[in-house]
């Protein structure tokens, strides 16, 4: 379905959506069930999990999403979160160790259901200093049904801290180090119910070290006298990074539940970068200059949720609940670059002070009611959000930009199970207006657009120990600010990027089709097919008079890909395990660069295969390998692929309470070299980096307390998920 494009003003929008939510909560069509006992609403009677490991699995299939119960894992008592993510399905890693999933980058992450302002920034610091251990368990949610945001074109991961309890408290403390890269890191979590009240919390910090990433390209134009511009450089930084974050639940009675969020995170880091470049011709060499980058960032940010739930005393199978959330953060960025051993080189020195503010505000009213079979959902969200960046530069090169941007939602969803069948249907309408004004260069950017976005979701059990799961889905991709932004950065000679404040949404049609069976051997596999068409992708262009590259984005293509997901799990003894999981896909990419057509058809993949041998009630050793191919960076780029390995082990001290766990990742490679490679036929170009592929780790990790009674939440809250990585 294409994106439908109405002239709508903002108070007939909201007044349509407030009529919807009128009607839906007013629908009484179906004689409701009459609750007795509990307080609270009972759960509609749903299908059975599908359960891939024994008696207590440690992944299971449900129809729009799949768990992962990280303290059924051992391995998580000595790993981070991000350590953890090469087992999960649908997630793996790519050659940056960025997390993907799905193969995807577009993705949303939560913690306990909400978005956090410390996953918004950096999420791959956090998870990295974020110990398995304080996680219940982390939900992959594939195919988001309408009650969700409509961006994000791959889905959304959900992060669980909170477990079950009762009066009383437990708690969890972990302290880690790496190195050569990386450095020592503290985190844990803590939580107490008494009565009425709850409240659950988790904190850590960590220092990194990065010694040196070693870095250099080649860029030859085409034709016959043709330019070649050689760089080499080095880089190195060391950062600092803390969070914190707490959930407090209050019980006012049976029919008012109050609960509020608070999260706070901050980061700081300084570095250096050094680069020789030199432009060689047909003659010799025509150009050459040496600068240092000494740089400095800061950056903190926090947000806060308030949420009431109400039930109803007539119809226990009601709930209306409220929601409030406000989110900011702030970014700062001091450099001085120093230029020395100048050729034919005229660019003066420059210091550069940027700073970015981000402020939103989100309110949502969410309605459910629960019939014999049939659960109804509903509700209306509207998000404010304010982006302002100031970039002074000494040399006259500024970036000022305003930006606020307000999207108006209204969702209707259906679920209900039929004997073996389980669905869930709806829709979701989306206005976006954005207001973006660049007043360096004197332009603007002014969009409007209106989605209206089904989703559907299909569960069949084909018996005790099997499943399948079917889903259609549409998301949308709206570029952010950092894609609108028309000013060109310069920082390094020779090469420029900048946005384009043109580019317009991206529609992507999704269809997904899953399998799930268990007994021995534990599968679970699944098929997307997706298309999208009007694209926007970066591109590189190369002038041949002022011998610079050019970077931008534009909506210039459509594509279409097949994928596969899939995780085996496999006992071998009692005490030997054997795991594969990861995914790949043919990609199918048609676009226009340098007013001609190019096509591209790529087939990737990554896939871990890892084993588990429990030597002893309190030792287990882990082993795995990750295959990752080549990767699509622009329309024209190439990355190269790679292998990595891991080693560990993990040792309980104390049985359920105090373990400790070693790890050595690539051991046999010191270095790893990447490499990406453009191609036009204006130029070819080479990227190489080198940077410490062996590291080691070790960890402790202590539990206390017992808690047994789940801490009391709203049913509904603010998910901001329309916007993605």
């Amino acid at each position: 379905m294409e994106t439908i494009t109405y002239k709508l003003n903002l108070t007939s929008t909201i007044t349509a959506l407030l009529c919807l939510f009128y009607i839906t909560i007013n629908a009484q069509t179906v004689k409701p069930t009459v609750v007795t006992k509990d307080t609270t609403i009972s759960p509609v009677k749903q299908l059975h999990d599908v359960k891939i490991t024994g008696t207590r699995p440690i992944i299971k299939q449900e129809a729009d999403h799949i768990v992962y119960d990280l303290q059924l894992d051992p391995e998580s008592k000595g790993n981070s979160v991000f350590g953890m993510i090469p087992k999960i399905p649908f997630l793996t890693l790519d050659g940056a160790n960025n997390m993907l999933l799905k193969g995807k980058s577009d993705y949303k992450i939560f913690i306990n259901g909400r978005p956090s302002s410390m996953l918004e920034r950096n999420p791959t610091e956090i998870l990295r200093s974020m110990p398995a251990s304080s996680i219940q368990k982390i939900e992959v949610i594939t195919n988001p049904s309408s009650k969700y945001d409509a961006e994000g074109l791959a889905g959304i991961i959900n992060i669980v801290t909170t477990r079950a309890i009762i009066d009383g408290y437990n708690g969890s403390l972990n302290l880690n180090t790496q190195f050569p890269t990386g450095g020592p890191g503290l985190g844990g979590a803590f939580n107490i119910k008494s009565g009425k009240l709850g409240i659950a919390t988790y904190a850590g910090a960590a220092t990194s070290r990065n010694p040196g990433i070693e870095s250099s390209s080649a860029r030859t134009s085409a034709g016959i006298n043709a330019i070649t511009l050689v760089q080499n450089g080095q880089a190195k930084s060391n950062s600092r990074s803390g969070y914190m974050g707490t959930e407090i639940s209050y019980e006012i009675d049976s029919l008012n539940l109050l609960s509020t969020q608070l999260n706070l995170n901050g980061s700081s880091s300084d570095g250096t970068v050094t680069q020789l470049s030199r432009l060689f011709g047909t003659s010799g060499q025509n150009q050459r200059y040496s600068f240092t980058n000494n740089n400095t960032t800061k950056g903190s940010g926090w947000d806060a949720g308030l949420n009431y739930q109400l039930g109803f005393k007539r119809n226990k199978n009601k709930l209306l609940t409220f929601s409030y959330r406000y989110y900011q953060f702030d970014n700062t960025l001091n450099s001085d670059v120093l230029f020395y051993d100048r050729l034919n080189m005229s660019t003066p020195d420059y210091s550069q002070h940027n700073v970015d503010q981000y402020a939103e505000q989100t309110a949502q009213v969410d309605y459910t009611q629960q019939f014999k079979g049939l659960t109804l959902e509903a509700g209306l969200k509207g998000i404010q959000r304010n982006n302002d960046g100031n970039s002074a530069n000494t040399s006259g090169d500024d970036n000022l930009f305003t930006n606020t941007q307000y999207v108006l939602g209204a969702y209707n969803s259906y679920s209900f199970t039929l004997k073996n069948w389980g669905v869930k249907a709806g829709l979701r309408l989306e206005e976006t207006i954005v207001n973006a004004d660049f007043l360096s260069n004197a332009s603007e950017a002014h969009q409007r657009y209106f989605n209206l976005i089904p989703s559907v979701s299909l569960f069949r059990k084909l018996s005790a120990q099997s499943s399948i799961n079917m889903g259609f889905s549409q998301r949308i991709k709206r570029p952010g600010i950092n894609k609108l932004n028309p000013f060109v950065n310069r920082s390094n000679p020779g090469f420029e990027t900048s946005g384009n404040p043109d580019l317009k949404p991206s529609l992507i049609n999704a269809v997904q089709i899953g399998y799930s069976s268990t007994k021995k051997l534990s599968l679970n596999v699944a098929m997307d097919y997706s298309f999208v068409n009007n694209i926007f992708i970066q591109i590189a262009e190369y002038n041949a008079q002022t011998q610079v590259t050019r970077t931008t984005f534009q909506n210039i293509g459509k594509t279409s890909g097949l994928s596969a997901n899939l995780n085996i799990s496999y006992p071998l003894t009692k005490i030997w395990n054997m795991n594969i999981n990861g995914n790949g896909g043919y990609l199918c990419l048609e676009a226009f660069s340098n007013n001609r057509p190019i096509k591209v058809n790529m087939f990737t993949y990554n896939a871990t295969l890892s084993s588990n041998y429990t030597v002893a009630d309190s030792w287990r050793l882990n082993a795995s390998a990750t295959a990752v191919s080549r990767n699509l960076t622009t329309l024209q780029g190439r990355s190269n692929g790679f292998i990595r390995s891991s080693f560990s082990l993990n040792k309980d001290i104390i049985k359920n309470q105090l373990s400790f766990a070693a790890a050595v990742n690539n051991p046999f490679q010191r270095y790893r070299e990447n490499r990406i490679e453009t191609i036009d036929v204006s130029f070819f170009q080479t990227n190489l980096s080198r940077e410490n592929f062996r590291n080691y780790s070790f960890s402790l990790n202590y539990k206390f307390g017992k808690l047994k009674e789940a801490l009391k939440k709203t049913k509904r809250g603010i998910k901001n998920d329309d916007l993605s990585n």
